[in-house]
């Protein structure tokens, strides 16, 4: 068994927060990272959409995570449809930074595009896996995701006081790419980050292997993130210079970072 491994049981179900309407919560609280240390409880969360959030759920965030920064990535058109129920949260600090101006095909979970994917899907033109494989390093990539990221660490950076959490619709890619960023940030092992990403496929009941076709789009499966990251290498020499020289996220911001979030 790794150092990574053991040390791994601070991090219990994968942070898994159990809420009524929210399946695909979870604190990084617990989470191995740089120099010894693990990631402060109660801090750092992510999590799928906040819109079907209970009236428990809602005063859950508040008064036992004291929420007070909203990050949201998803698109104009998702945020319109179910918007964050923010008038719950006196004080929170609401951030909309879309990773895709506009809808992304698989990503985005508008009902327009996923009538749209599903319909294509199901006349054998794409396959889910494919679909997801071309588009994460878009993620990354496109200019939207550079200006969402890099103005999500800056959120990070000024954050102080209560927990902040980052969501997509699913909470699983966006917001998957926002947690693996921000964990080796942190100085999380990657064997760590990527059982953290992976973790959405419990949470929704997802076997990428074994799954129908629409529903490997609810779920996460190794060769996405793989696809992201071999586009980090290929064009910027990897996840840590994409995260100092495109980001901004130098050795001086990643030292504010675990000085604020790493106990």
């Amino acid at each position: 068994m790794s150092e990574a491994t053991e040390t791994a049981s601070t991090h219990v179900n994968h942070g898994k927060i159990v809420f009524e309407g929210l399946r695909n919560a979870r604190d990084l609280g617990g989470l191995p990272a740089a120099d010894g240390r693990h990631i402060r409880p109660r801090a750092l969360l992510r999590s799928d959409t906040l819109f079907p959030a209970t009236e428990h759920d809602r005063a859950r965030l508040r008064d036992e995570y004291h929420l007070s920064l909203d990050i949201d990535l998803r698109s104009n058109d998702e945020c319109a449809e179910r918007p964050d129920p923010v008038d719950a949260f006196p004080g929170l600090r609401y951030v909309h930074l879309p990773v895709f101006s506009e809808g992304g095909a698989g990503v985005s979970r508008s009902a327009e595009d996923m009538d749209v994917v599903e319909a294509r899907v199901r006349a054998g033109e794409i396959q889910p896996a494919d679909l997801m494989i071309a588009l994460y390093p878009h993620i990354v990539l496109d200019q939207s995701g550079i200006d969402a990221y890099t103005t999500f660490f800056r959120e990070l950076l000024a954050h102080e006081e209560g927990a902040a959490i980052w969501h997509c619709s699913a909470g699983k890619d966006r917001c998957g790419m926002a947690s693996v960023l921000t964990e080796v940030a942190l100085g999380v092992p990657w064997e760590l980050v990527e059982r953290d990403y992976l973790a959405t496929n419990i949470f929704y009941g997802i076997d990428p292997k074994t799954c129908e076709p629409m529903e490997a789009l609810e779920g996460v499966d190794p060769r996405f993130l793989a696809a992201a990251v071999d586009a980090l290498n290929r064009e910027f020499g990897g996840i840590e210079r994409y995260l100092e020289d495109v980001l901004g996220v130098d050795a001086d911001a990643q030292a504010t970072l675990r000085a604020r979030y790493l106990v």
